[in-house]
């Protein structure tokens, strides 16, 4: 692909396999969801609780999950409207493609718990907004069923495991299947102690009891889509040919896997493995961005799993700054966590960032609509970025810097 043409989706049209063609009626629903919370909301009318909370928890008390949100509200936009921003250029370049916005899917597990074949359909929808989609390790669909759907660019998430040879043959099937991006995911070393999940007893597949399942049945909509999808999901890229484990096999499996020793020698090791770019997610000390830059890593992405993890870490949009500045320019920095609005992204870019990343948004639109409903979540963040660049004089992402923002607390300056 030409790093000078923006992208665009080269898979077929689908509504994630769910046999669901888009209507007038459908379409004339999402334009109702005026926002991200509006898709939110909408989510939620749509899903099992158990199912919802799934997506929507974190760890713990959540106290990183809100603040990742609330960290936004420290810093205000300072704009320029004389500055003149008729039309505003949104495209950025980021390895080797030239996304036409700057926001694309982050790894989450089991998308086709909400959606029949959740991962391909948010692939297509990704490409078709022209920008890239992660493939999470825990997804339902296999890499190879995300990478037959021929969109591009397409990333694949990794993890160290305990079993090296296992890593490497994720390394190499990703390779194979033509992903142009290796994400490696270091703070889930252990499993975050997400405690809605154990307050509903969640599982997969879900069992929801007597009251579950009353709950359930008023979810009509969902109940239909994945009733023969249910009893047959699994983690698809740890499901070996022709094996008939159980998703409670496979999950026990993946526990087991994880490498609480994971270290730089480790990191040296994948880049040993992995020719393409690769990248770090879960850096939010500006040491270990410093070492990543010494150690030939491609990018980081600042990010606390979206505070499904170590609960009480530090939001993502507050560690920001501190890793900018210790990469000083050499390498993309990346930011996931709390970006619900497209000012949220404006004001991400504008601290240094090359780009954001969404997880929960997606879900949620995936659970409403599919293909479409990622769609629509792509399509309401691009027009909010738009109409915030116009409204504060910023004609391309080259305009926004820390010139662009009013800081509330000193805390939040960036390092000189």
């Amino acid at each position: 692909m030409s790093s000078s043409s923006i992208i665009s989706n080269t898979g077929p049209r689908a509504n994630g396999g769910a046999g669901v063609a888009e209507s007038p009626a459908s379409t004339a629903a999402l334009k109702r969801l005026y926002s991200i919370a509006a898709v939110r909301d909408a989510a939620l009318r749509t899903l099992p609780r158990p199912v919802f909370d799934f997506a929507d928890g974190g760890a713990e008390d959540e106290r990183t999950l809100r603040r990742n949100e609330q960290a936004f509200n420290d810093v205000a936009i300072l704009p320029r409207p004389l500055n003149g921003a008729a039309t505003r250029d949104l495209s950025l370049d980021l390895f080797g493609a030239k996304l036409a916005i700057p926001l694309g899917i982050a790894p989450t597990g089991l998308a086709g718990l909400f959606w029949p074949d959740g991962e391909c359909a948010a692939a297509r929808a990704a490409a078709a907004a022209g920008t890239f989609y992660c493939a999470s390790h825990g997804s339902a669909c296999t890499l190879e069923d995300i990478a037959a759907t021929g969109t591009s660019p397409r990333w694949m998430q990794v993890f160290i495991y305990t079993d090296r040879g296992f890593t490497r043959e994720m390394v190499d099937r990703a390779s194979a299947s033509g992903y142009g991006a290796l994400v490696l995911t270091v703070d889930n070393q252990l499993l975050g102690n997400r405690e809605r999940d154990i307050r509903n007893g969640f599982s997969i597949p879900p069992r929801f009891g007597v009251a579950g399942t009353l709950a359930a049945a008023t979810k009509a909509a969902w109940l239909l889509r994945m009733r023969t999808r249910l009893p047959k999901l699994t983690f698809g890229n740890y499901l070996r040919p022709g094996e008939t484990a159980t998703v409670g096999a496979l999950a026990g499996r993946m526990a087991a896997l994880l490498d609480p020793g994971l270290s730089w020698a480790d990191v040296d090791w994948l880049r040993t493995v992995w020719s393409g770019p690769l990248l770090l997610k879960g850096i939010l000390h500006p040491g270990e961005a410093t070492e990543a830059v010494a150690r030939g890593i491609d990018g980081v992405s600042v990010s606390n799993h979206g505070g499904r993890q170590l609960d009480g870490a530090v939001a993502s949009f507050d560690a920001l700054p501190a890793v900018v500045a210790a990469v000083d320019g050499r390498i993309p920095v990346l930011i996931d966590g709390g970006v619900r609005r497209g000012s949220d992204i404006v004001q991400a870019l504008a601290l240094g960032a090359s780009c954001c990343l969404i997880g929960r948004p997606q879900l949620w639109g995936l659970a409403v609509a599919g293909e479409d409903g990622v769609r629509h979540v792509l399509e309401l963040y691009r027009k909010e970025i738009d109409r915030v660049m116009g409204l504060m004089g910023a004609r391309s992402l080259s305009d926004l810097g820390p010139d662009c923002l009013s800081f509330v607390q000193a805390t939040r300056l960036p390092h000189d």
